[in-house]
């Protein structure tokens, strides 16, 4: 069965940085793409970043490029995102996702296909 728990959410003034960990279990995390998503008050959900199995192929939203980083460490079964510069826009519910992705090579962008989810991480950005 698997499982994906988040933590290291938590409220942060304006500029400032969070680490957000995801611990898979049930899986062999090297076979999997992953990645994360957000929630925000009265908005749809939003694909943040994702990343291919084997570090071959990243996403990153726009909103975020340049200040967020996803990472893995498969020893671990645990995957990253380091999130810098914190907005207020940036508050939100911050879900991690995995799944195993065949025969979608040529794509870069796996969020659309992550369908095991975690139950959430708050991340307030407030002064």
């Amino acid at each position: 069965q698997v499982q994906l728990v988040e933590s290291g959410g938590g409220l942060v003034q304006p500029g400032g940085s969070l680490r957000l960990s995801c611990v898979a279990s049930g899986v062999t995390l090297e076979y999997y793409a992953i990645g994360w998503f957000r929630q925000a008050p009265g908005k749809g959900r939003e694909a943040i970043s994702c990343m291919k199995s084997y570090n071959n192929g990243f996403y990153y939203a726009d909103s975020v490029k340049g200040r967020f980083i996803i990472s893995r460490d498969n020893a671990k079964n645990t995957f990253y995102l380091q999130m810098n510069s914190l907005q207020p826009e940036d508050t939100g519910v911050y879900h991690c996702a995995a799944e195993i992705v065949a025969g979608r090579n040529s794509d870069q962008n796996m969020c659309p296909y992550l369908g095991y989810r975690g139950q959430g991480a708050q991340v307030t950005v407030s002064s």
